[in-house]
Parts: C-alpha cells; structure tokens; sequence
C-alpha cells in the first residue's frame, strides 16, 4: 500500500516538476509581496524565577486533565513536567533513552530479543551519526531564553515527580527499570532533536549503517576482541527504500471564517490521527501565565510547557500531516583516483569525505557489556546512505560510473521548534500567528491551519522543506536520469557534484504553500492543492508536494461536507462541527452503496469465481450490505463487510467516470457494472467468512479497544468502537498500528489476516491508532468554547486513574465532552490542587 502511494503521489509531482520550477516559487493565490505586521512581545512575560524560586500551582479537573499557572515560563515548564511524568513517565524515559543511543546498553542488541534483527544497535548508531546530542549541546545557547527556560524548568518537574515518587513506585510498566533516571535540559532537547526528524532521517538508521566504503563489509568491531559483526542480515532487512511516514501518520484540520460561521466568529476542527501507543501520544492540558499567556489544548509526549493543538482567547490552531519532503537524496560522484571511495567531486574539486567514529555499549548478559565501534562517513551535502537495492556506495549498476548518496535532512538541526509554538501559544490575530511562520521553522512536518476570532482563517504547509534554489530546480525537472532515479525511489535525488544543489536551509514562508480566506481552509493530508478548492495553490517547489492528483476518500468526504455547509443557513454551528467530526460517514458508502447492492441482488444465489478461483455465493454479504446504513456507527450491521469490500476495491477501484484534474473534488465517480465489482465483493465475503465471523455483524461486535497489561499481554477487555477507516473514506477514522509505535514498552498486537485491517485471531478489528486529541471549538462573545476527547485518555499508567476513563466515555458512544476554559470553570471541576515549588 505504501508503495501504491509513493506512485499515485510521484507521478503528478515528476510530470510537472518542470512547469513548477521555471515558474518559481511564488503563486498567484499565495500574498508572496504581503506586509506581515510583528506583534508587539508581551513586556511581562518572564522567562526565568526572578528570585531563583521556581513555583507552579496545578489543578487538575475532570478526567485528569491538569490546569498550571505559574509567573514565569521556567516555572510553568515545572509544572507541566511534574503532571506530564505523573502520566507518561514511561514514555518520556525510553525516548530519552532512544535518542541518546543508549538502547543497547539497556535493553541488548536486538528490539525483538534473540531475532538478530540488531535495531537496538542500529537505533545507537544511526542517531549518534545524525549527531543530534551534540546538536542540542550546541544549540542550546542559540535558542532563546524563553526557550530555555520552558526547557529547564520542565526537566526540573519531571525529576520532581521522579524524586517524590520514587522509581520503584512509578507506573508498572517502567517501575525500578535501570533506564528510568533524572534528565537534564539537554536530554529534554536531544529528544526533540530526534522527533524533528520523524518525517525523514528518522527512518534511515538502517542506511546509515549500511553505509560502509567500497569493499568493506563490516558491521561494527567488538573494541575488546576486534571482532566484526556482519552486515548481511541487516542489509536483507534494509535492502528498499525506507517508508518515511511508517505509522501513516494523518490528521483532519478545518478553520472555518466568518463567511461559514453561523455566528460570524471563528471556529476550528482539530482531528489528528496518531497512534494510540507510543511516543506520538498527546496529552491535554491547559496553561497560564496571568495577563500575558493563557492556552488550553493538547502535546504531543515531551512538549515543555506549550500547546502543539489548541486555542487561546484570540487565535485557535491545528495540524495536519504535510506531503512535503523534509529532506532530499544527493547523488555524489566519487573520484576514481581514490581506490577506498571517500572522496567525491564537487564542482570539480576532490573534496574527501568526513570521517567520524562512533562508540556504544551493547548489553550482553546481566551487568555485562561490551562495547562497539564503528564509523560514520559525511558529505557536504550530509551523512552517507547505503539502501542495497536501490542506492549503492560503489558502482552504480545503470552507469557503471562510481556513485555515493548522501541524505540532507533540513531539520538538521532544527532550534526552532519551542519558539515557534511558544509564537503560536501567544498569538492574538491571524497576523502575529503568521509571523511565527516568518521568524521560525519550526513545526517540522505540519500543514498549519489557524482562526482568529474575527472569523479570519489561514493555511500554511509549516514543514521545514530544503530550500533547493530555483535554477537548481528548473536544471534538475530536464535531468533524465535525475528524474528517473527519483521516480523509481519515490524520493527527490538531486546531483551531489553541483554545489548549486546545496540547500540553502529552508524555504522561506514567502515561498510556501499559504492562503487566507474569510470562508474556510481545510486540510486532510494531500497536498495543500485544494485547500480551499475555489482558489487552488499553485506555482512552489515540487518538494512541497502534488498538485492536480487525484483526492483521497477522506479528503472527498471533507471537501463533500463542507461544500454541503451547515444547519444555519448553511452556515456552521458548533454542533453541526461535533457531527461532521464524529458522525462517522464514510465517502465510499454514500458514492457506491446503492448501485453495489442493486449489482449484487441482481447476481441472486449465482456463485462469483474470485480472481483467486473460489466460488462465492455472494447473497449473505449482500443481505448485510442492504442492511447498512452507510456509517461506521456502533450499531450498524454490514460494516465489517462494506470496510472489506472497500480494501477490495482500494486496490482495483472500478469507477464509470475516471478522474479529472479539471474537477477533482467530484471525480472519479459511479461504480461501474461489471463483474470485477462482484468478484471484489465475493474476496471480501471469503474473508470474513474464513476468519468465522458473520458478514451481518455489527460493528461493536467486531471493532473493540483492548489494552495491553504492563507485561505487554492482552488484557483481554475488550471496548466495542465506533468509528470509520480511511479505507471506505471516513473522516473520523481508526484501525490497528501493528508496526513501531516508537518505543520499546510492551504491547500486544493482534496478526491481521493478508491483504486486510480484519484480525481472525481477535476476531476484528483492534484499535490502536486514529482519531487522538480532538475538539470543534468555536469563538464566542464569553470566549472560546469547545468539545473535545483524548480518545486514549490522558495516563499511559495503567495504574492512574485516568487510564481509561475518556476511552470508556467513547467506547459507550462516540462523543466528546466540555473542554474548559475559563477560569471560574475549571475551579468548578477541581478535582486536586497542588502548589509545587523549589529552588
């Protein structure tokens, strides 16, 4: 499926790389030339305790959900580190771990033990080539004092809760576990270091180590015994190109204007699809710094002190999942009078590569270790890549010239990332929110869309894309082999003799993606193309993504509801937002269920012959299918069998009408007559039938959340879910995470059968990943209000009590709850209140 998508995305990109490069970066619906006014900085916001006394004071409310205020930013950072360990402490510590390279030490070579699968190693070994601790030793002078302090106070408030409860007493699943220590600022930015690289470098440990000099063929040497390791199963497990978004990281954002509010105000879908497990949890909660500095809204794990999604009383915002490529893949061309292969020709010159040498320790038994070495090689243009079937350090295969790639990753470092938010957080109009996006780079992988409260909504894609100069561009879109190396990788490969192909950091706002409109901008991860479909942006770098590609079914179904407008004259309530989040419609149903019923009543009891040559008597399946009412609610029967058909036809879609770049927001469509529909219906019934489950199921009874035990085994209680995929095109979607989830914590995860989201082993279904931290909020004369849920409730312990209570309140129907924002409500919720201080 990935690869399915790589090409839908890269053909419309490579077929029109020329026109968008020699047309520059600019666009016709994009105010590249605007006046962006900077706002005035709020001469009261302190950074650090003036007195050296850091004090917070927090309330927590219903559901667990903490309120801080403090005085200054260090001390707010205390604060939200203290509630963030009480509920994810678990989750912090193995990143820290993580991103130090210190996997091994702890946890031994292997992340499946006794696989040989050396991930632990590579884990290690692969950040300290990225080198982001030594970035964060170095950047953090460089980032503001605000900055720092936020950052500092919030590895002081971990470490409080960590001292005052005691590691053996913390939550099961890391209780008395070595690697759960204090932490300092450093390793609280070395992990944002390592998130900011998610989207690409991230994923290509596997290549960084792989990356040895022609006719080496070693892993890594054992420092005491001088062994080597073999690089041969490693490189059988990371023979292809890395999938850069692995957990298809997805995310609905809609800001709605005046011209679509019902009372003229500002409102705002906030719809991240992460998963359910792991380090790219969110956490809610809400943040005061008395007259200056007032959010509520949710973080992703390790966020000091700020909101990534959230509103204050002026600005709302939220995130979607970008198409744009944070990185690029140069192509080097080494110097043939160098018989080891580490020198390259750039504009002629020999330059020799960058040599650095790396050490970690590998558990190997209780309170044993020893201890490895091995070498990084850096270009120019970036660490030195090896993907064996696909980028070679040698002889190219094709040309038979002597080739090296090198990856450039612009967040690379990137110190920008708690400015930016903190810009946001304080943000008062659409315009000093903008102007984050003029003084920072720091949302990393973001499309950004954002309402004031005067009914004034913007899009940017915010990502941090490498700013390859336009003359590069336009040379690189008439570069056969360039553009046929990139399309057959699925990745932007640029020349590495050039130094014209150098990035010169990252695109500038002026040249990104971006539109405000009065009515709506939208976003539902493809491209920023149709952010609002009545102005189509157009005329950036091709590095920011597609235009004039065919829409998803859950972008369809956006684009479908807001074109259908609201309940107020067509206008949009607050509650007319609530449905569309979590009314659970699904695109496909309302395009095709009527024809594809009345295709397979009039097929009767006659069997279907699958491609695979079964013979399916397709009447029961299309009996559930009658029954369905197009939703995947917790009632409706015949879901399980529309969501298989739909993986059926996701892979051969049958459509009467093909798609038009002219109206993509209306094509393709119909479902066409023919008997590779039924044969695709007749797969889906064989399936559900092998895995003994009834196609006339409703959806409680196959789509469930069950959590895992501290050991990592099923709890086995199980959830009825409610909820769509984005297979059939829903909006309010979840399924299974069964890859990474970023961390080495247990879980359980459930086989799926091939081909399908559908588990015979569970017996449907398991949820572990979708809809997150969500809320529709709109502006009003008292002030923002809005309704939200944290699917997954806000504790990772599964000793809180606030472990499971938000996913109970779901699970009974799906729903979300009053999100409070005003003072005197959230003292009418208290629950428990706290003042913590220190020196």
């Amino acid at each position: 499926m990935a690869e399915q998508l790589k090409t839908r995305l890269w053909l419309p990109v490579l077929a029109t790389a020329c026109a968008m490069a020699l047309a520059g970066c600019g666009s016709d619906s994009d105010p590249v030339e605007e006046d962006v006014v900077t706002p005035s900085e709020p001469t009261g916001l302190v950074a650090f305790a003036a007195d050296g006394q850091v004090k917070a004071d927090i309330t927590w409310t219903d559901y667990g959900v903490p309120y801080i205020t403090a005085d200054n930013l260090e001390s707010l950072g205390y604060g939200v580190g203290f509630a963030f360990a009480r509920d994810n402490i678990c989750i912090l510590a193995d990143q820290v771990v993580k991103f130090n390279s210190e996997r091994a030490r702890y946890f031994g070579p292997d992340r499946v033990p006794g696989s040989g699968d050396s991930d632990n190693i590579l884990n290690d070994f692969g950040y300290l080539a990225l080198g982001i601790r030594d970035n964060a030793e170095q950047g953090f002078s460089q980032i503001s004092e605000r900055a720092q302090a936020l950052i500092t106070g919030y590895a002081a408030g971990y470490n409080r809760y960590l001292a005052d409860t005691g590691v053996d007493n913390i939550a099961p699943e890391c209780a008395g576990q070595p690697w759960v220590k204090p932490i300092t600022p450093i390793d609280v930015m070395t992990y944002a270091q390592g998130v900011a690289l998610l989207p690409g470098a991230a994923n290509f440990t596997g290549p960084l180590f792989l990356a040895n000099p022609p006719q080496q063929n070693s892993g890594a040497t054992n420092k005491e015994t001088g062994e080597t390791m073999s690089v041969n199963t490693i490189a059988a497990m990371h023979s292809d190109i890395p999938d850069t978004n692995p957990t298809e990281s997805g995310s609905n954002g809609w800001a709605l204007g005046s011209d679509m509010s019902a009372s003229g105000q500002g409102m705002l879908i906030a719809n991240p699809h992460f998963p359910h497990t792991g380090n790219q949890r969110f956490w809610q909660f809400g943040i005061e710094i008395p007259d200056e500095l007032k959010v509520v809204g949710g973080s992703l794990s390790g966020m000091p002190g700020i909101i990534n999604i959230g509103f204050n009383e002026n600005v709302a915002w939220t995130h979607t999942f970008s198409t744009a490529s944070r990185f690029t893949v140069h192509r080097l061309t080494l110097d043939e009078n160098d018989a080891e292969g580490k020198t390259y020709l750039l504009d002629g010159e020999s330059v020799p590569m960058t040599r650095k040498f790396h050490e970690i320790e590998v558990a190997t038994g209780p309170n044993s270790f020893m201890t490895l070495q091995r070498s990084s090689y850096h270009s120019e243009f970036g660490p030195v890549i090896v993907i064996p079937n696909a980028l070679p350090w040698g002889t190219d295969p094709v040309t038979g010239q002597q080739v090296a790639y090198a990856l450039h990753d612009a967040n690379l470092p990137n110190y920008d990332l708690f400015d930016h938010w903190l810009g946001m957080n304080l943000a008062d109009s659409i315009e000093s929110y903008k102007q984050t996006f003029v003084d920072y780079t720091g949302t990393v992988f973001n499309n950004a869309m954002a309402v004031d409260k005067d009914g004034n909504a913007f899009f940017t894609d915010g990502s941090s894309v490498p700013n390859i100069v336009p003359e590069a561009l336009a040379a690189w879109s008439q570069n056969a082999l360039y553009q046929g190396l990139s399309q057959q990788a699925g990745l932007f490969i640029f020349p590495g003799d050039d130094s014209l192909y150098l990035p010169q950091g990252t695109v500038p706002f002026a040249q990104a993606p971006q539109l405000e409109r009065s009515d709506f901008v939208q976003n539902s991860n493809n491209s920023y193309w149709l952010t609002n479909p009545a102005t189509p942006i157009t005329g950036v770098s091709p590095l920011w993504g597609p235009v004039g590609d065919q829409q998803s079914f859950r972008s369809r179904l956006g684009q479908k509801m807001l074109a259908e407008g609201g309940s107020v004259d067509g206008k949009f309530t607050r509650a007319d937002l609530v449905d569309r989040l979590i009314g659970n419609r699904t695109w496909l149903a309302e395009e095709v269920l009527d024809d594809l019923v009345a295709q397979c009543q009039a097929q009767g009891s006659t069997p279907v012959m699958t491609a695979g040559g079964s013979s399916v008597d397709i009447s029961s399946g299309c009996a559930a299918l009658a029954q369905f009412d197009g939703r995947m609610n917790l009632g409706s029967v015949g879901a399980m069998m529309f969501r298989e058909f739909a993986t059926e036809f996701s892979r051969d879609p049958q459509w009467q009408v093909a798609f038009d770049p002219a109206q993509p927001v209306t094509t393709p469509n119909t479902l066409a007559a023919n008997n590779r529909v039924l044969q695709q219906l007749a797969t889906a019934q064989e399936r559900i039938e092998s895995a003994n489950l009834s196609v006339a199921a409703t959806l409680s009874d196959v789509q469930f959340v069950e959590r895992s035990l501290p050991d990592g085994t099923p709890s086995g209680v199980r959830l009825p879910w409610g909820g769509a995929n984005n297979i059939e095109g829903g909006f309010n979607v979840f399924r299974a995470n069964n890859g990474k989830d970023g961390t080495l914590l247990p879980r359980h995860i459930y086989p799926t059968l091939p081909g399908s989201d559908l588990s015979a082993v569970a017996g449907g279904y398991p949820i572990t990943y979708g809809s997150s931290w969500m809320f529709a909020m709109e502006f009003t004369a008292q002030g923002p209000v809005a309704e939200g849920l944290l699917t997954y409730s806000q504790a990772s312990n599964s000793d809180s009590d606030h472990y499971l209570d938000q996913t109970l309140l779901y699970s009974s129907a799906p729903q979300l709850r009053p999100l409070h924002f005003n003072n005197d409500d959230v003292a009418s919720v208290a629950a428990e209140q706290i003042t913590l201080t220190e020196e």
